[in-house]
């Protein structure tokens, strides 16, 4: 018997098996990794965009951002059909991206970008969405602009090139601030020419160097009936020395007072009265244009006469001007058509001093100013049938006219 171990003995066994253990454990590592079958991990970041993908008739305005949870934005953009980029702004930390302007109207745009999660892995940030097509987009404009100094008598107006339903939404996205602060409100006029309007004037008249700006953020608004805003607008200005015209037609004169003194003292000739049209009308008016030469006419009375130093105090005619027609009546008599009337040199030296917003407070005539004069007719209207014409208060009540006389042509009376 041979002391050489056989292949097959003891020695020969535990070999084998420490050889079938190895390759049992090698044979379950290979196993888990490619035999399984289960997925590789996904990206933990995720993204919520504003609107979401895909979203249509989103208004211009609306918020437009885009976030990342358990990741930060490595790069993003926000791009139009015309591949515009808009312009936006990421977040400090780089977890979020907002817009920082508007949108235009009937249009398409497309995110690109990537966010890489706190995993390591980047995540695309991809999407669309469209703004809303309106049915047409309606213009409006402030009376008074950046820069301009103006009486204490100045409404401020904002005019649409449309009518108007929503209001109540136009006054909301209206802002007036001033300094000091002055009490004021917005009342809807009657539409003009098509177009709807409406006026800021303070309860009183203005302080004095007082500084206003005006605020109309329409862009993106819904107006009503399809229609929405073409654009904001603003203003700022300032109001000037407290100019006051005091036109009492039975004293046949008109004073300039300035700061509370008197500056002018003018013999004048105000309207012949004889008939409705030729009463020049009681009330505060408010001083709008003026001009150093004037072609005025007033059928059946005259027409196409050049007249000199020409202020308008309203919109049915009356000026404030020189007439040396009625020279001799100025300080005597009232004579004219309805417009005040001065010397040359008294209306020459009258006329540099006279600014938009300026008051003109005639008295003593039988006829009270209305809306039957024109479209300037604020100070006429007590305050609180003022505060009842704002679109917030309920439905604007309608300030009608209580004289029924038209407005006479434009060229003077």
């Amino acid at each position: 018997m041979s002391n050489r171990p056989d292949k097959f003995g003891p020695a020969a066994a535990v070999a084998g098996v420490l050889f079938a253990v190895v390759a049992l454990v090698a044979g379950c590592t290979i196993d888990r990794g490619a035999g399984s079958g289960s997925a590789p991990d996904e990206p933990i970041a995720s993204i919520t965009m504003t609107p979401d993908d895909d979203a249509a008739d989103v208004s211009p305005t609306a918020p437009v951002s885009v976030t990342v949870e358990n990741g930060t934005i490595n790069q993003i953009a926000l791009t139009n059909a015309n591949g515009k980029q808009v312009k936006g702004e990421v977040s400090p930390d780089k977890r979020s991206y907002r817009t920082t302007e508007p949108l235009g109207y009937d249009s398409s745009y497309t995110w690109t970008g990537t966010a890489i999660g706190t995993d390591g892995k980047p995540v695309p940030i991809d999407g669309t969405f469209s703004t809303l097509a309106p049915k047409a987009t309606l213009p409006a404009t402030l009376n008074i602009g950046d820069g301009q100094e103006v009486g204490i008598a100045a409404p401020i107006i904002v005019q649409f090139k449309g009518s108007v339903q929503n209001k109540a939404a136009v006054e909301k996205a209206l802002t007036v601030t001033t300094d000091p602060p002055t009490e004021g409100a917005w009342a809807w006029f009657p539409d003009d020419n098509g177009g709807s309007r409406l006026h800021w004037r303070p309860k009183e008249y203005w302080t004095p160097g007082t500084t206003v700006h005006v605020g109309a953020m329409l862009y993106g608004l819904d107006l009503g009936n399809g229609a929405y805003g073409d654009s904001d607008i603003t203003s700022d200005f300032t109001i000037g020395p407290a100019q006051i015209v005091k036109a009492d037609a039975p004293s046949h004169r008109m004073q300039v007072v300035r700061d509370g003194a008197v500056v002018f003292d003018f013999p004048v000739s105000y309207g012949e009265g004889n008939e409705a049209r030729n009463v020049t009308r009681s009330g505060i008016h408010v001083v709008t244009e003026k001009y150093e030469d004037f072609m005025m006419s007033n059928p059946p009375f005259y027409e196409n006469v050049r007249e000199r130093w020409a202020v308008r105090i309203s919109n049915n005619g009356e000026f404030i001007h020189a007439n040396p027609a009625s020279l001799s009546a100025q300080g005597a008599a009232n004579v004219t058509n309805g417009c005040i009337n001065l010397s040359p040199a008294d209306a020459e030296a009258y006329f540099p001093t006279a600014r938009y917003g300026d008051p003109v407070e005639v008295t003593g005539t039988r006829i009270q100013l209305s809306a039957a004069d024109g479209d300037l007719y604020d100070w006429t209207i007590d305050w609180p049938t003022w505060k009842s014409m704002s679109a917030l208060t309920g439905k604007p009540a309608t300030t009608v006219s209580a004289t029924p006389v038209p407005p006479q042509p434009a060229g003077g009376r």
